[in-house]
């Protein structure tokens, strides 16, 4: 069985900069298209109803992690914001607390390289495959 784990980095004023859905390989197929795109608007509404729980989240500790912040049925919503106010959320259905921050720690390594980029303009999507991809790699590696 494959574990769903959706990424997703939210910018200012809760606008999406990036999602990714990480859903395992044998999970993909044609035939439950409709299916597969069910699962996604479910992952987009669990995240964006966990947003006002992050706001009041990182306010109560001067981590960047935040650990798990929310739960749904069998979903949990962990979140890493940066000093910038950039979101960044993982639904996932597992516990990995170490490889959820190492992950976190990575792509933020990842992001602040994007912003150093002078054709980036910040608080726009990230629409770079390589970005795209060096996530998908740190997903195996960590999650």
């Amino acid at each position: 069985m494959s574990s769903t784990n959706f990424f997703v980095m939210v910018g200012k004023k809760d606008s999406p900069i990036f999602q990714l859905d990480l859903v395992g390989t044998e999970r993909r197929g044609g035939a439950d298209s409709k299916q597969k795109d069910d699962h996604r608007h479910l992952n987009q509404f669990i995240v964006h109803a966990a947003l006002d729980v992050v706001e009041e989240a990182m306010w109560t500790t001067q981590s960047m992690y935040l650990k798990i912040v929310d739960k749904f049925n069998e979903y949990y919503l962990s979140a890493f914001v940066t000093a910038g106010h950039i979101k960044f959320l993982l639904l996932h259905d597992t516990r990995n607390d170490d490889g959820i921050r190492n992950f976190f720690q990575e792509v933020h390594e990842l992001y602040m390289r994007t912003l150093l980029n002078p054709f980036y303009e910040p608080n726009t999507p990230i629409t770079s495959t390589v970005f795209q991809n060096k996530v998908k790699v740190l997903s195996k590696r960590y999650l």
